[in-house]
């Protein structure tokens, strides 16, 4: 078997540098597939924002992995979903695999635009990951020792980047993926109390997880000047998809890979020895 990747299809990855997107470039890479990534720093530049980066990146690209920024929940992204699979199809792309959402009006339409795009197609849904405790939204909170935040007592099956990537990759490059919806979630749901707890735990460091109205989370958001698109998103996840409907476990990850996902315990293990939860002079 040769490592050579001249005979295999070129994939272009939107999000290239995000949670997501990393993890599967990565990957790709590992196995000698050629990737494109898509941001507005790569050689080849993609911008959501500028269609005019669009044909140039699809130039040439046999599967594409969509993870649209923000996300597929805010105004005007079906709209631009739509616009990039029509843009795909004209390029010559042959497959397209969404990251969606779970429980989002929004992201269900963005769904069927692209099952109806005429391009074999992968849906990947997934809610709340676990790396948001350390690599978004959450991880100054961890470090202040006080996670502040509301519906604390809503289960949520908090899902690891790592199997999001491996069910894209196998999506990106297996046919048997095709046509295929993948609900990921963790093994177990915790509420965001008790995953606090857990990583306090693990870091032997006193954090707290602090119960607020949604009221008092977005005032506290922007006294931190939190960009006002991401608190705008923050506000609707916690307000409409983090209500319940989506503390049930699912069995996406075994039905894509034969294996059982990652628990939140391995996560914040793995996570904690890394250093990245330290405080100065731990």
């Amino acid at each position: 078997m040769t490592n050579s990747t001249a005979c295999r299809p070129l994939i272009l990855v939107t999000g290239g540098t995000g949670k997501t997107g990393s993890r599967i470039v990565t990957r790709l890479r590992q196995s000698w597939h050629p990737v494109r990534i898509g941001s507005r720093t790569a050689t080849i530049p993609f911008d959501w924002d500028d269609r005019g980066t669009w044909a140039p990146a699809l130039n040439g690209v046999y599967a594409v992995y969509i993870a649209y920024q923000p996300d597929l929940a805010v105004p005007g992204a079906p709209v631009a979903i739509r616009s990039f699979a029509a843009a795909a199809k004209a390029a010559g792309v042959r497959k397209l695999v969404l990251l969606s959402g779970r429980g989002e009006r929004e992201a269900l339409e963005c769904e069927q635009i692209v099952q109806d795009s005429g391009l074999d197609w992968t849906v990947v849904r997934c809610s709340f990951f676990a790396q948001n405790f350390s690599e978004g939204a959450f991880t100054d909170y961890v470090l202040a020792g006080e996670v502040a935040l509301p519906n604390g007592d809503i289960p949520e099956p908090f899902v690891h980047v790592d199997d999001i990537a491996d069910v894209a990759v196998a999506a990106l490059t297996d046919d048997a993926h095709n046509g295929e919806v993948y609900e990921l979630t963790g093994p177990r749901a915790l509420t965001f109390a008790e995953a606090v707890a857990e990583i306090a735990a693990a870091t032997e460091r006193e954090v707290a997880y602090i119960p607020l109205s949604r009221t008092d989370f977005i005032a506290a958001l922007t006294e931190y000047q939190v960009p006002a698109d991401v608190v705008s998103l923050l506000d609707y996840l916690f307000g409409t998809v983090l209500d319940g409907r989506n503390s049930k476990t699912t069995d996406g990850v075994r039905r894509a890979l034969g294996r059982q996902p990652k628990d939140f315990a391995e996560y914040v293990r793995d996570t904690a020895v890394t250093g990245i939860w330290n405080t100065p002079g731990q």
